[in-house]
């Protein structure tokens, strides 16, 4: 298992007229969680394109459990529970300064060749860096 927290500060572009976050914004906090954990493994999506790899979601699920507001600053605890295949499946959980859980979800994104726009494996660097940091559950 493999876990990464980010922090995030909502902004206030990122609100609603009620003053809570649009639920919209939560893939986008999910993709900055999966960034960033992604790059304290050592790696960028950046660098994958490059060696001719996508990776499109393939899969998203969000459960909403009480909202967040401006300014608040957030947690996402982004977890690997699986060794990736031709798909990598991530799991979220957001918290607030308080440590409440707002929100969780769940998000597969698939390994795709830039050649042949067919799923395929994961570069061997990128599971071996993965086994680097992984921990017993």
């Amino acid at each position: 298992m493999y876990i990464s927290e980010t922090k995030i500060r909502v902004r206030y572009s990122e609100t609603d007229k009620m003053g809570y976050v649009y639920y919209g914004n939560y893939p986008a906090y999910y993709e900055v969680g999966r960034a960033e954990a992604m790059r304290e493994l050592g790696m960028t999506y950046k660098q994958m394109e490059e060696d001719g790899i996508m990776m499109p979601i393939a899969f998203m699920q969000i459960k909403y459990i009480r909202p967040a507001y401006y300014d608040d600053l957030l947690t996402v605890k982004t977890t690997i529970k699986e060794m990736p295949t031709s798909r990598m499946h991530f799991f979220y959980e957001v918290f607030n300064e308080s440590n409440k859980i707002l929100n969780n979800g769940e998000t597969i994104l698939a390994f795709v060749s830039m050649k042949t726009f067919r799923p395929c494996q994961p570069p061997q660097w990128f599971i071996d860096a993965l086994k680097k940091k992984w921990k017993s559950k």
